[in-house]
Parts: structure tokens; C-alpha cells; sequence
């Protein structure tokens, strides 16, 4: 695009008012509140069309739901991931017309609108047929249920005036939900795109096609780390996703490009092209690209649903496919914890690869020689696995109630302070030892007696200084009936906390652990033998 004097915005006649009386808008749902005291919202006063294109009074108060809880809010209540790709390819069509290619796509919408989690019209095919073509998409994209997401594959990439002049486009004009975007002009050519919390960005981050090689690829340098360019985009989507309406487009037949974007954006929704195709390994890419909760991927359909003389058969398969996929990863490694589904296979990795869980002969604080030796305290060192680590505990923590967090030291402090970081959760933490000067506090941080307090720690191990720390928040006037962990060694911690009224709550157990190196091949059977001994021995002493 060259701005408002390309052939585009001539097509859509935005000065003359042509294509803004093409066709009405698509109606999206009213989510409505009770009315009561105006609340602090983004854009508090909500303008819809009703069916006769007339202006409803904007007398209905409410907050908006940002783009990804929309999303979300549909992949829950259908059971898919699927995003299906309307994509009037002129091979697939009965002659190349604007007509045609619309009709292709609704027939598609019909067949497949219950089984949809979104729907993703491909921008260029449309074009092609110059104003009719408009006005085809604008049929299609208004045929689209009003509850499902409608995700414009555009991949625009503009700055300033044109930026502007897209964004109208796609927010008023098209009135689609999100849009494909070229990360390449950097966070400005973004920001008109993402103001609006309601609407969403997918961001080209690792694309299925060839020459991906030629930029996406390439190492740089003075990073501190060694990243790819495909990486940095990843971590800059994560730190440009303020408002939960940007996410990010990851070839799907790179399952280790789709490990490491999420690594690197732990909470970020993922687009993954290329295998929605039979034959493709779906399995291998929802098991790299899915978050702890299942959620945070859309999976393309499109060529394999056109080219099905049965369009709803082909999507059904699809369908069952996919939830098949996620319910053999959730049997295969299985977190006991209750309020996990998934296994993070890749913190798992990293665990290793950090050097955060080492195998061979150590001495523990107890005295007692063990075979393991878990260090979280080196993931201040690695910022993108202490990261993925604090991302892991938010599902246990979205579902507990509680006033603030707790961090305990040494190891759970910057675990403590990047989940407060992520979600604006206030934090304290009580000293291991009383300060004998200024205030001589035990508890640093605000805080009001009453106040309920989640303990966040590292390891469950026996369970003592996990007391001693909640002997001090209890003593300072704070509530505390859980504690979450990222590992619970099955060293009858959880016995012991339950036995004062406190539950437990572990993203991982160590038995999980041993499961998956081992049947992965990453430890040597003999040591993962050693180390099963050795937890039944400490059972045993319990």
C-alpha cells in the first residue's frame, strides 16, 4: 500500500462515500452490563447498527472484553482451534468472478460455523477482482456469524497517514476483528492497529514460505543472547501486548521456531499455518505451540476442507483431529496437579538446558546425599525461562482468590516479582531473618492485616521453611491458605500443609519430570532409576 492515493483506497472511494454504502456492517454482539456507576472503561459508550442500519443511542454502559478474551471465550465454548481460511483460490472456483469467489465462501461459512473458533479471509483473493471484489468481501465477512472472530489476512504494513487510513479500512469499513500485519516498519506502523483493545493484530513472525530463510533466519547480534530475527519479533510481541489484543503468525511445520516463540511469549495466541492438512504433524506443533491451559493457538484450515467434495466432513475430521491431538498430550503427560492440563514440555527442556535441574551426587541442606539436585535459583541468569516459568504458575493462580502474592526467599523473590510484573499483583515477602536496623520489618512490602496471601516458592521439599514463612506472614496479620510451587519434590510437603488447613498447588511434580526425560531419552534410564529410589526412600520416612 502507498497510502490514500492508491489504487485501493480509489476502489474503495473512501472520500465519496461509495463503498461505505456497499453494503451494512456486520453486527457484532452487544455484551451489555447493568447500568449502575460510570466505570473507567477504554470507550465506556457502545454505538451498533440494528437491522435496518440505523444508529442505536448509546445508552447502554459497559467495559470492552479485549480481542484475545473474545477469542478465547469461542475456542472455550466450541472445543476448537480452528480457523478457517476463506480463500477463493480461481483454480477452486466455477468461473473467476467476484460473484463466485463470494459464494464459495459463504457456502464454506454455512458448512462450518459451529466448528469455527474464527474465520480468515484472505485479502489479495478478493482484490483481484478490483471493486466487485470489495464488495464480495464485504458480503462474506458480513455472512460470518456476529459471535465468531473474523481475522483479515492482509498482512499491511504502513506508517502515518496510511496506517491511519488501513486502520479505518479494517475497524470501520470492513468492520473485521483482527488483521495480519508486517512487523517490519517496527512498533509505530502497529500502534493505530492496536489501540483499540477490541481488536486484534496477528504479527508475521515465522512464515511457512521458502525465503524465510533469507530474513526471518538470520542471527544478531548484541543481543545478549544468541536470537534469530523471528525471535526478537516474539519477544517484541510479548512486550508490545499491553492491551491482550496482539499475537503472532508461526509456521506450524517448524515445531522448533513454535518452541521457542513460545518460550519467549509465553502468554501470546499463536496463528500456526501449514498443518491443517492431513498428513501434517499436527500432534508435534500443538504440543510446541500450546500454552499450560491448552489454549493460545489457531490452527489454519483451508485447502484441505476446498479440495473435500464434502466441505463439512473435511472440517469435522479436522475438528476431531485436532481434539484428539490435545486429548493424547494431556493422557501422555499429565500433570497431577488438578489445576494443570497440560504438560510444558518445553520448560521441561529448559529446565535442563539452564542447568536449573542437574543429575549426579549431592548433598542437600538436610544432610542426606541425593541423586538430583534442582537449583532455581540460576533462572535469574536466563530471563526467558524465568519467564516461561512465572507464565506457568498464572493458571493455578487465576483460579485461587487472594489480595496479594508472596514471594519467599531466596529462589521464589524474581519468580514472586515476574508474575507481579505480568499482572499487576502486589507482592511482599518475609525475611529470613529480621532486619536489626530502620524498621527491623519481617515483612517487606504494604500490606493490610486481613489481607489474604498467596506463598509463592520454588521446590516443595519438607516443608519447614515454607512453615517458618507463613508462621511470620501469619503473625504480621495476613491469611494464608495456599501455596504454589513450580516443582513439589513428593516429599510430603503437601501432607504436612494440608495438615494446618493449607493447600498445595504444583505446576509440575517431579514424578511428571522423570516421565518425560525419560521417555524422551534425555537422562540415562540409570539415573532416572537412582533418583525414583531415592524419592521412594524419603516416601517411605514420611
Amino acid at each position: 500500500m502507498s497510502g490514500q492515493n492508491s489504487p485501493l483506497f480509489n476502489i474503495l472511494g473512501f472520500e465519496r462515500g461509495v463503498f461505505a454504502r456497499a453494503l451494512p456492517l456486520r453486527k457484532r454482539p452487544l455484551k451489555s452490563y447493568p447500568l449502575g456507576p460510570l466505570q473507567k472503561c477504554n470507550n465506556p459508550l457502545d454505538m451498533r447498527t440494528n437491522s435496518h442500519n440505523d444508529f442505536i443511542n448509546p445508552v447502554i454502559i459497559r467495559c470492552m472484553d479485549s480481542f484475545y478474551s473474545q477469542l478465547e471465550e469461542r475456542a472455550r465454548r466450541t472445543g476448537s482451534l480452528m480457523c478457517i481460511g476463506l480463500n477463493p483460490y480461481p483454480a477452486e472456483l466455477p468461473e473467476q468472478t467476484a460473484e463466485a469467489a463470494r459464494e464459495h465462501c459463504i457456502s464454506l461459512i454455512q458448512a462450518t460455523a459451529d466448528l469455527a473458533a474464527a474465520f480468515k479471509p484472505n485479502l489479495a483473493l478478493f482484490e483481484a477482482y478490483s471493486a466487485a471484489g470489495w464488495e464480495a468481501l464485504r458480503a462474506v465477512i458480513a455472512a460470518v456469524p456476529p459471535e465468531i472472530p473474523v481475522i483479515l489476512d492482509a498482512k499491511f504494513g504502513e506508517v502515518n497517514e496510511s496506517a491511519d487510513g488501513l486502520t479505518h479500512l479494517v475497524q470501520s469499513q470492513l468492520n473485521v476483528q483482527a488483521v495480519t500485519l508486517n512487523p517490519f516498519l517496527g512498533y509505530d506502523s502497529l500502534l493505530p492497529f492496536l489501540k483499540d483493545s477490541e481488536r486484534g493484530v496477528f504479527l508475521l513472525c515465522k512464515t511457512t514460505n521458502p525465503g524465510t530463510v533469507d530474513l526471518q533466519e538470520l542471527p544478531l547480534a548484541g543481543e545478549g543472547e544468541p536470537l534469530h530475527l523471528y525471535e526478537k519479533i516474539a519477544l517484541l510481541a510479548q512486550e508490545w501486548n499491553t492491551n491482550n489484543n496482539l499475537g503472532v503468525v508461526v509456521s506450524g511445520l517448524d515445531s522448533e521456531a513454535l518452541r521457542r516463540v513460545r518460550q519467549l511469549a509465553p502468554d501470546l495466541w499463536i496463528m500456526a499455518p501449514g498443518v491443517g492438512i492431513p498428513g501434517k504433524d499436527l500432534s508435534t506443533a500443538l504440543q510446541s505451540g500450546l500454552r499450560p491451559d491448552g489454549l493460545g493457538m489457531l490452527i489454519p484450515v483451508s485447502r484441505a476442507i476446498i479440495h473435500s467434495p464434502n466441505a463439512r466432513q473435511a472440517a469435522l475430521e479436522l475438528y476431531a483431529a485436532i481434539q484428539n491431538c490435545q486429548r493424547s498430550l494431556a493422557n501422555e503427560v499429565e500433570v497431577s496437579a488438578p489445576e494443570a492440563r497440560y504438560f510444558p514440555a518445553n520448560l521441561a527442556e529448559d529446565l535442563l538446558r539452564s542447568g536449573c535441574v542437574r543429575f549426579g551426587q549431592y548433598m542437600l541442606k538436610s544432610g542426606a546425599p541425593s541423586p538430583i539436585y534442582i537449583d532455581l535459583r540460576q533462572l535469574v541468569s536466563y530471563p526467558h525461562v524465568l519467564n516461561e516459568v512465572s507464565a506457568a504458575y498464572l493458571p493455578i493462580l487465576n483460579r485461587l482468590k487472594f489480595d496479594r502474592i508472596a514471594g519467599l526467599p531466596y529462589a521464589a523473590l524474581p519468580i514472586a516479582t515476574t508474575i507481579s510484573l505480568k499482572t499487576g499483583w502486589p507482592a511482599v515477602f518475609p525475611r529470613k531473618e529480621a532486619r536489626s536496623y530502620g524498621t527491623r520489618a519481617e515483612i517487606e512490602g504494604r500490606f493490610k492485616a486481613g489481607e489474604r496471601v498467596v506463598v509463592i516458592n520454588d521446590l516443595a521439599t519438607s516443608g519447614l521453611s515454607k512453615f517458618d514463612a507463613i508462621d511470620k506472614l501469619v503473625t504480621a496479620g495476613m491469611v494464608v491458605e495456599d501455596v504454589v510451587v513450580l516443582i513439589d519434590r513428593q516429599a510430603g510437603t503437601r501432607e504436612a500443609l494440608a495438615s494446618a488447613g493449607i493447600r498445595l498447588h504444583s505446576v509440575l511434580t517431579l514424578s511428571d519430570l522423570l516421565d518425560y526425560w525419560e521417555r524422551n531419552e534425555r537422562i540415562p534410564g540409570e539415573q532416572i532409576t537412582a533418583v525414583r529410589k531415592f524419592m521412594e526412600e524419603q516416601t517411605a520416612h514420611v
